[in-house]
């Protein structure tokens, strides 16, 4: 396995963001995820799960990604409280560019395959929702 620079092998894995010592708050941060939602939604563009990351100080992981749909989550709830559209739909897979399986999960307004041309159809709908009320605002 690699090493950092002094061998230190945690050192290498706090550095790489795959350490279980590493600061994880910013990913439970509702504010701050907000903020770089709404950043995404005045821009007009949806964040890979890997920027969203990135943007948070923090490399991919599957354990990180879940900890951040956990936030969408509460942001899309505070969202939907304010009568505003919600921002979770504009973090997306890299491959598609559709949300993850679970953003798809109980939603009511949707029925479908959560991949495929309807998908997408529904999640341009909705980004292109975000991004003019956004940018209006």
């Amino acid at each position: 396995m690699a090493r950092s620079p002094d061998g230190s092998l945690g050192e290498f894995l706090a550095a790489s963001g795959l350490s279980d010592d590493a600061d994880w708050s910013a990913l439970y941060d509702v504010p701050r995820i907000r903020a770089m939602m709404l950043d995404a939604a005045r821009a007009g563009h949806a964040l890979s799960y890997s920027e969203a990351l990135g943007k948070l100080g923090f490399r991919f992981t599957r354990p990180k990604m879940r900890a951040l749909c956990k936030t969408l989550d509460a942001v899309d709830t505070d969202a939907r409280a304010a009568g505003e559209p919600e921002l979770a739909v504009l973090v997306v897979r890299e491959s598609d560019g559709l949300p993850g399986q679970g953003w798809w999960t109980g939603r009511e307004d949707y029925k479908g395959e959560w991949t495929g041309a309807q998908a997408q159809r529904f999640v341009a709908t909705l980004q292109k929702r975000a991004f003019a009320y956004w940018k209006s605002r």
